[in-house]
């Protein structure tokens, strides 16, 4: 138990986001699943706020709180494999490299996010997108099962079996239900080597980097992951706000598949007129994971939008690259091709909302000095508004910054939302698990 004066009160409440610099009254940091009932039934027997923190990932900062209990499973970070069933069983603080490294051992990976520090539970009971999405689908298209302390204390075994309604609202908007103390997740064999190849181009030529773009995304076999991003070349951003200067536009893949035929199914990368830049990576798959760890290192001030994206028009790509082209440094639009593994799971399978879309589409910011909190925030914004003609309905949860009823509807549907709100009605009836894209009851 940790509080305000004691010696590890400062270090203990800091969470990823530098933005959320929040002062909670209490921080019970869980090392047994019994701590987590405890902590749970003393901030309900005292109306005090819960905020869950697991990796302390959430980009709208709802790992900490003012005023209220930080229930902190950081403490709990077991992972266990069973290599023959091919299953990880994850504790609820778990890091996304944790069970990467565990799997690895064994030659086996499970579909997670692309940053190492990232929390296994937030990613997953969000939805959990990353590089295997398209052979191997979303992490929650792999969770089998969780383990769940609900808002009486409660300790609830939920799967597609025992509770299938629950489970349904867990894959997507799971952080409303309770606080998941471990996850069982089906393994993969993949790697150990892995191919990445990218070319950039500049930006006036960015209809041409999305031509090749769609082109793979027809024809690229599942295991290749397509991303394609837009940004200020280096040195190139104008001094003038919102003034357009040079950019870049980035087609990339990460080949997951038999290694042998990488360099042939890479191939449409290669060998471009005139590129900005072209690589072709072999690597492994644990140094892949942890590729983005320290572009996105804690103690940064972060802000995004998020979408989906039916079809990438040479309308939006043009959008795209201007936004890119006037971003501040520490700025990025990327998108990721979906199909694969993710449409082969009906979309109202899950509370999981936008999988039947073609593309993902995020706007990113990381920054380090609080005066140019505002900068960084409108172009996010002007950005998403720039773009938002071209978009879809639906958010991934894990993605959205901005809070209230509208928006969290806007998530997931009017359908999805009113099925969220009758299963909130079930289990948290007091809403005590409100720091999160929140159902209200």
């Amino acid at each position: 138990m940790i509080q305000p004066g004691d010696r590890e009160y400062d270090s203990s409440r800091v969470v990823w986001n530098a933005m959320a610099d929040r002062h909670p009254t209490l921080i019970a940091r869980c090392t047994r699943v019994v701590d987590v009932v405890t902590a749970v039934r003393f901030a309900r027997e005292h109306d005090l706020v819960i905020a869950v923190r697991g990796g302390g990932h959430s980009v709208a900062g709802f790992s900490t709180c003012d005023g209220g209990v930080v229930i902190d499973l950081s403490g709990m970070r077991a992972v266990e494999i069973d290599p023959a069933k091919r299953i990880a069983r994850v504790q609820g603080g778990a890091l996304l490299e944790q069970l990467d490294r565990a799997a690895h051992e064994y030659g086996l990976a499970c579909p997670v996010g692309v940053v190492g520090h990232t929390g296994v539970a937030g990613l997953t009971l969000g939805g959990g997108m990353g590089r295997l999405q398209p052979k191997h689908g979303f992490t929650i298209d792999n969770l089998l099962s969780v383990e769940l302390v609900t808002a009486d204390g409660t300790v609830r075994h939920v799967s597609n079996e025992e509770d299938p309604d629950l489970f349904w609202g867990l894959r997507g908007a799971g952080a409303n239900f309770g606080i998941a103390t471990t996850f069982d997740l089906r393994l993969h064999p993949i790697g150990p080597n892995v191919t990445t190849a990218t070319v950039v181009f500049p930006s006036e030529r960015a209809r041409e980097a999305a031509a090749l773009y769609r082109e793979l995304f027809r024809s690229a076999p599942d295991h290749m992951h397509l991303g394609l991003s837009f940004g200020p070349a280096a040195g190139g951003r104008s001094t003038t706000p919102g003034q357009r200067a040079a950019g870049t536009v980035a087609v990339g893949s990460t080949h997951v598949g038999d290694q042998q035929d990488a360099e042939r199914d890479l191939r449409p990368l290669r060998g471009h007129v005139d590129p900005a830049l072209e690589t072709l990576t072999p690597t492994t798959y644990l140094a892949l994971q942890k590729m983005s760890d320290e572009e996105m290192a804690w103690g940064k001030r972060f802000y995004m939008k998020g979408a989906f994206l039916d079809e990438l028009t040479d309308a939006a790509v043009d959008r795209a690259a201007e936004q890119g082209s006037i971003a501040p440094d520490g700025c990025s639009i990327s998108l990721w091709a979906q199909g694969g593994a993710t449409w082969q799971v009906a979309e109202h399978a899950t509370a999981f909302t936008g999988r039947a879309a073609a593309y993902w589409l995020g706007a990113e910011a990381f920054w380090t000095d609080r005066e140019r909190d505002g900068e960084y925030i409108a172009w996010g914004r002007a950005t998403m508004a720039a773009l938002k003609p071209f978009t879809r309905a639906g958010n991934y949860v894990n993605d959205v910054v901005e809070q209230g009823d509208d928006v969290v509807r806007a998530i997931y549907g009017d359908k999805k939302y009113e099925r969220l709100r009758t299963l909130k009605c079930t289990h948290d009836p007091d809403n005590a698990f409100r720091m999160n894209q929140n159902v209200r009851p």
